[in-house]
């Protein structure tokens, strides 16, 4: 499972206060004098892209405010980033347009800075929001933990609420057309889904090519390739990474959509699967501590049934959208490996599947034993 204290980043927060200063200066107006009194990373959940805490000051009307801020970076090179790319100028206007054009809650964006020059990578900025988040370490189906301890009714409430983030994501029209930046194959005659699964092919040989192949997630492409669906449904904006671990809550309720980075076009069943099977990894984690972990919460026939009632769409095929959101993860457990090996956490197993932490479930699959019934 991962480890207490992950590396994520070598840089030094502190080193970086005099250029933000400087370049928080040339985005205000003259005589607000910024100030960034503090700066810290955080040990937030996501193994991707960078997040610092920045509690910045500057004058407006005369008077002195106070400005808590989120800056997301892209990683630097050497600390084995999990992507190749980190297209933040996209994850900026996806959640800009998002919180223009629904209810759903994502923070204020403030600037997008394209340049190396100031942090030594481009970055965005935002408006840092209250609430907490289910961990991811230790998973929050150890126990523990405001959810784990959370009554039956909440925990539903909570469901639900999310369930409708992912409606409300999914209800923005002209969805090919508003966000036609996330096509990265424009004009190469695929459909939307095959886009979405030859990039995260593309993304595996690109991990395998710096690394080691797995067998399992080569199996495991060969099987979706063989089970792709006959129809793929309509094209939505898909959150991507559609977990409860990317999402801040008040009493249960969202306050925050984060973590917008594998924003994609296509069927509304990417992000639908995804926030059952991230539940169902960690599930499988818990699992082999024999914990009880949370079998009850997010089942795949509760959300799909909650989110047929919010949209009236019924999800099909979910056992390939479970299959493909079990091999992305896996990838990112290969990747992320790599960083721990990298960094001195841990040591190559002989047997390189053995990093990858949903081996079993994935396992399970392939031999023909059916996840969604």
């Amino acid at each position: 499972m991962p480890a207490d204290n992950v590396t994520r980043s070598s840089r030094e927060p502190a080193q970086m206060q005099a250029s933000l200063e400087a370049w928080l200066r040339a985005q205000l107006h003259e005589g607000a004098e910024p100030r960034v009194l503090s700066i810290e990373g955080t040990s937030a959940n996501g193994m991707s892209s960078e997040t610092l805490l920045l509690q910045a000051q500057w004058t407006e009307d005369g008077r002195l405010a106070d400005h808590p801020m989120v800056a997301r970076l892209a990683p630097a090179g050497t600390d084995v980033p999990v992507f190749p790319q980190y297209l933040l100028d996209d994850q900026f206007e996806v959640i800009r347009q998002v919180g223009e054009l629904t209810d759903v809650p994502v923070p204020k964006v403030w600037w997008y800075e394209p340049s190396p020059d100031v942090l030594g990578t481009p970055f965005f900025t935002m408006e840092r929001l209250d609430g907490v988040v289910p961990p991811d370490v230790p998973p929050y189906t150890f126990g523990d933990n405001w959810l784990f301890d959370a009554s039956p009714a909440d925990r539903r409430r909570m469901q639900d609420a999310t369930v409708a983030v992912l409606a409300g994501i999914h209800g923005i029209d002209r969805p090919e057309e508003r966000f036609a930046f996330l096509d990265k194959t424009p004009g190469s005659g695929l459909s939307p889904l095959r886009k979405v699964l030859e990039h995260t092919r593309a993304w595996y040989e690109w991990v395998a090519a710096d690394f080691v192949r797995s067998p399992l997630i080569d199996a495991t492409f060969a099987w979706l390739d063989e089970n792709y669906p006959d129809e793929e449904g309509p094209t939505v904006l898909s959150w991507g990474d559609s977990r409860i671990g990317n999402i801040m809550y008040r009493d249960f309720a969202p306050v925050a959509v984060l973590d917008w980075e594998m924003a994609c076009l296509g069927p509304p069943e990417l992000d639908v699967s995804w926030v059952c099977y991230a539940h169902r990894v960690f599930e499988e984690i818990t699992s082999v501590f024999e914990l009880p972990g949370m079998p009850d919460f997010l089942r795949p026939a509760d959300v799909c049934a909650t989110y047929e009632q919010l949209t009236g769409y019924r999800c099909n095929d979910l056992e390939w959208f479970t299959m493909y959101g079990a091999v992305f993860f896996a990838i990112v457990f290969l990747r992320t490996g790599q960083r721990a090996i990298h960094f001195g956490e841990e040591d190559q197993p002989a047997d390189i599947d053995d990093i990858i932490r949903n081996r079993a479930g994935i396992e399970q699959k392939l031999a023909g034993v059916p996840w969604n019934e």
